[in-house]
């Protein structure tokens, strides 16, 4: 394939993935089920589900006491689509550890690195990505069901948001391009320099997310960048900055 047939099919991918931000009908009926006009969690997956995180927090090799295991993200929305991860959050209480709280979060994230790149574990398709969550840390989501209680934390309303798909596909490629520079230059770049490009889109991020919410066109954004492969490309690039820092040449 040329590079300009890469290129086209690549806007083609995004137009997809924007396209897939539009709200459904209903949620996701492999995950949910209607009793009594409210969806519920089926049964099998809500069991599966407390498989996999009883398996991580084992993994962990601490004792923390668990509040809750949660589903977040589009899936516990209207808004879930054939890019939706099975978002699974362990809420445990940072406070209550002897640690210091950024201790905890890269001793976590560390944790859930590692074991979301160990295991390849799939419900209906989707792919299962865990994290720890401090509980007291505020619910940005609009949708977060309780697998533990087996109940809805915050039940999510079927609306229509106003989704600019051009300013989002826009800022995807600005972002894009940005990146891009980055991975083919790895030899001309410092790690400094692509920490300041991650730390710019993550401010993006939280910012749509603080002003205006899942649906802002920050998050969208950010979303794009991610399921388009952009997000993949900082990580791995951060790791062979890495090597290359911490090795000798001959």
């Amino acid at each position: 394939m040329s590079l300009f047939e890469e290129l086209i099919e690549g806007k083609k991918k995004d137009k997809q993935i924007v396209k897939s931000f539009e709200t459904k009908e209903t949620l996701s009926d492999q995950i949910f089920e209607e009793k009594k006009g409210h969806f519920v969690m089926r049964d099998e997956i809500k069991k599966r589900l407390l498989e996999v995180s009883n398996d991580f927090i084992e993994s962990l090799g601490v004792e923390f006491f668990i509040h809750d295991v949660v589903l977040t993200g589009s899936l516990a929305n209207y808004n879930w689509s054939q890019y939706s991860d099975v978002d699974l959050h362990i809420l445990i209480d940072f406070e209550e550890s002897k640690y210091e709280m950024d201790i905890l979060k890269e001793f976590f994230d560390a944790k859930k690195n590692v074991w979301n790149e160990k295991y390849d574990i799939k419900i209906k398709g989707y792919d299962v990505e865990v994290y720890v969550q401090d509980v007291n840390e505020e619910h940005i989501s609009s949708g977060v069901y309780s697998i533990l209680h087996n109940k809805w934390i915050v039940e999510p309303k079927k609306d229509n948001p106003n989704i600019d798909d051009r300013k989002i596909l826009e800022k995807g490629e600005e972002f894009g391009k940005r990146i891009d520079h980055l991975t083919q230059n790895p030899k001309e770049i410092t790690i400094d320099q692509l920490e300041d490009l991650r730390k710019k889109i993550k401010e993006f991020r939280q910012s749509g997310l603080e002003s205006g919410g899942e649906y802002s066109y920050e998050n969208l954004t950010f979303k794009l960048l991610r399921r388009n492969g952009y997000i993949q490309k900082l990580l791995k690039l951060k790791t062979q900055l890495k090597d290359r820092k911490l090795s000798i040449t001959q």
